[in-house]
């Protein structure tokens, strides 16, 4: 939510993400040489590029140079961010798996990477789509070195994202750091269209009020098409988060290479990604949710105190104590921004 702090361990999964492991491994390979000075540049353009407007026609990332400055400056962001919406989705329907995958606008892979590590155990088959054709041919060098063989057998096809998108029939279809690319009806026509081929939907967008809004937007889109929101909401009622006043969002860590450091100029050995995004599901039963929290926990002496969003569409601070709560209390201490709550067992 507006005006948090970073978070030392937001969104945390307790598994260790081997896959960001194999990523952060085969980025060093293909980076290995790269003038971080030129690489830098090509990061300058690209945020001026993705600030200002993008027509839907133009892709962001043009040539080999773009594309690998993109991979050293956002694929370990976008790759964390997702996995993180996607643990804690996989969290409220664990029995269940997508057998196919399809990543709209996925560019060189980053979230069809979390996908391979947030179902590690379970085979699928993986469809990258995007228009920009050395963003694909880059997306599936990099997959060429991974351990999973999801990744090494995925499909990587150019489609122009937009109002002639068709998406193959899939279980899951993500949509990741995409639509803030679009014009509004072409925003409304990919989303539709997901609705339309998929089982479970992911949206993702940046932490930023206007990325919320985009996300809102989706939300209601896959709503109105019969889904059911399984993350991070604990109903599929109306946000009660009033627009203009305030966004929901989420944090998730990032470890950042020596490159990584040099091409974003920082000194830290990690970043904080925020990000909004949205999780629903058709005809698949979803258990009841709890609820979720949605800023950071303020610990003070022998109290919590908790902002969630909870399953009668409401937004509540419940304050637990050491005294009143016991057991409950040291959870409180334990749980973090994104968590459930009460802890699920």
């Amino acid at each position: 939510m507006a005006g948090n702090p970073p978070r030392l361990h937001s969104m945390h999964d307790p598994h260790s993400p081997r896959t960001g492991a194999d990523l952060r491994s085969v980025l060093a390979t293909v980076l290995d040489g790269l003038p971080p000075r030129q690489a830098a540049q090509a990061v300058e353009r690209l945020i001026a590029n993705y600030r200002g407007r993008t027509p839907t026609h133009t892709p962001v990332l043009r040539d080999r140079s773009d594309v690998v400055a993109y991979a050293a400056y956002r694929m370990p962001a976008t790759f964390e961010a997702v996995r993180s919406a996607l643990a804690a989705f996989r969290d409220r329907l664990p029995d269940w798996a997508p057998a196919t995958h399809v990543d709209v606008g996925g560019g060189t892979g980053a979230a069809t990477w979390a996908v391979a590590d947030v179902w590690s155990e379970d085979e699928h088959r993986t469809t990258v789509l995007d228009w920009a054709e050395p963003a694909l041919s880059l997306g599936a060098e990099l997959a060429r070195g991974a351990s999973s063989e999801a990744l090494r057998t995925a499909e990587w096809r150019r489609q122009t994202i937009g109002d002639k998108l068709v998406i193959p029939d899939a279980d899951l279809v993500t949509i990741s750091y995409v639509l803030g690319e679009l014009t509004e009806a072409d925003r409304r026509s990919v989303t539709d269209e997901a609705a339309r081929a998929a089982r479970a939907v992911l949206v993702i967008e940046p932490g930023t009020p206007d990325g919320y809004l985009r996300v809102i937007e989706a939300r209601d889109r896959l709503i109105a098409a019969g889904f059911r929101v399984v993350a991070p909401c604990p109903h599929s009622a109306a946000c009660p988060i009033e627009p203009g006043t305030d966004w929901c969002h989420f944090s998730a860590r990032v470890s950042r290479s020596s490159l990584h450091r040099q091409v974003k100029g920082g000194s830290l050995a990690y970043e904080d990604e925020k990000f909004s995004y949205v999780a629903a599901v058709r005809d698949l039963d979803v258990p009841p949710a709890p609820a979720r929290v949605i800023r950071r926990p303020q610990i003070r002496k022998g109290q919590v105190l908790l902002d969630l969003c909870v399953p009668d569409d409401a937004l509540v601070r419940e304050t637990v104590t050491k005294g009143r709560h016991g057991p409950l209390y040291k959870s409180a201490r334990d749980t973090d921004w994104g968590d459930p709550w009460p802890p699920e067992a």
